[in-house]
């Protein structure tokens, strides 16, 4: 299998969170994270707009386009697409549970069809040079943890795919809504390392409930003998972005890119001008930066300003500026270093 230190923590795809101006502002907290795109099925990116849906910048790689489809054809088709946009990563989606990826075929309901998934990997693989992925539960409604992720599993593997990462629940298809899908099935961290016993020379990530990088850290650590290779944080990286900045040191051995969240924002200043000079909002940027600084001085106002006033028409980066200046005990990275050691 391809080594790519990367998958040693990513941050997960989030429908309407991690768009490409989502991915630049993570990617000025952490060099080294794989950073992933918001799904996007096999028929948007063959016959839609896509520089918008899937345009993206080089200085936020590495970064992983996640698909959503079920036609071995049409996703290697998408895949050889995205290949060609620069893309490091093809990841197949197996672990939404809405209703609308439902109807179309994909997502969580494909764990009850291995060898389609299967012949999807296979697809993907023969198309391109990249790496192809698989995010998935470890099974949905009646079905056994046990045997649905084992035989999704072997399925994927023998086609090729590189990479399994699981979201250590279940999935209900009928009765929960995706929100509660995120939260009320029970975790099973303990299900996630039984698959990587099971097949060792497979890379195998975690994903779901993780809340800080102490979590994320733990979750790394040997048990009974067996390591996992990779941890995935989506809903903590996005709502307290300011963690982002301990990973590099922690997970790669390397200094963050900046120093301190304010200086992370201000590093993006000449990137979020040109966008408005473009024509784009303010509030394409900042909607995604309204985590920062909780619990310090100032955070309140911080965030209740941008949330007021970076919406409004023809607002320009002054917005931001004096936003930054309502937080007045700015965080540096040797101070978070020192916290989490």
């Amino acid at each position: 299998m391809t080594s790519f230190a990367p998958r040693r923590f990513s941050v997960a795809p989030m429908m309407d969170w991690t768009d490409r101006r989502c991915r630049s502002f993570h990617r000025a907290l952490t060099a080294r994270a794989l950073l992933y795109t918001e799904m996007v099925t096999t028929g948007a990116v063959r016959f839609g707009p896509r520089e918008r849906l899937i345009g993206f910048s080089a200085h936020e790689s590495p970064v992983a386009v996640q698909l959503g489809g079920s036609e071995p054809a049409e996703l290697a088709e998408a895949a050889r697409i995205c290949e060609a946009q620069g893309y490091d990563e093809i990841n197949l989606n197996v672990g939404c549970p809405s209703d609308r990826v439902q109807d179309g075929r994909f997502g969580a309901c494909l764990m009850a069809e291995p060898a389609r998934v299967g012949d999807c990997v296979a697809a993907m693989r023969a198309a391109v040079a990249i790496p192809v992925t698989v995010k998935c539960r470890i099974g949905i409604d009646e079905q056994d943890p046990e045997q649905a992720l084992d035989a999704l599993a072997e399925a994927v593997v023998a086609a090729g795919c590189e990479e399994l990462i699981v979201h250590a629940r279940k999935a209900w298809l009928k009765g929960l809504s995706p929100k509660e899908n995120r939260d009320v099935p029970p975790l099973d961290y303990g299900r996630v390392f039984r698959l990587k016993a099971r097949l060792p020379h497979v890379h195998v990530s975690i994903n779901g409930g993780i809340g800080s990088i102490g979590e994320a850290r733990a979750l790394l650590e040997p048990r009974d003998g067996v390591a996992l290779d990779g941890v995935m944080l989506g809903r903590a990286a996005y709502q307290s972005p300011e963690l982002l900045l301990e990973v590099d040191p922690l997970f790669f051995g390397e200094p963050a890119p900046h120093p301190d969240a304010r200086s992370a924002v201000e590093s993006l200043f000449p990137e979020i001008e040109a966008h408005l000079a473009a024509g784009g909002r303010l509030s394409n940027y900042t909607r995604h930066m309204l985590g920062l600084f909780q619990g310090r001085p100032g955070a309140r106002a911080y965030r209740r300003f941008l949330s007021e006033q970076a919406p409004r028409e023809g607002v320009g980066l002054d917005v931001l500026r004096r936003a930054l200046d309502l937080v007045r005990d700015p965080v540096s990275l040797n101070r978070l270093e020192a916290h989490a050691a």
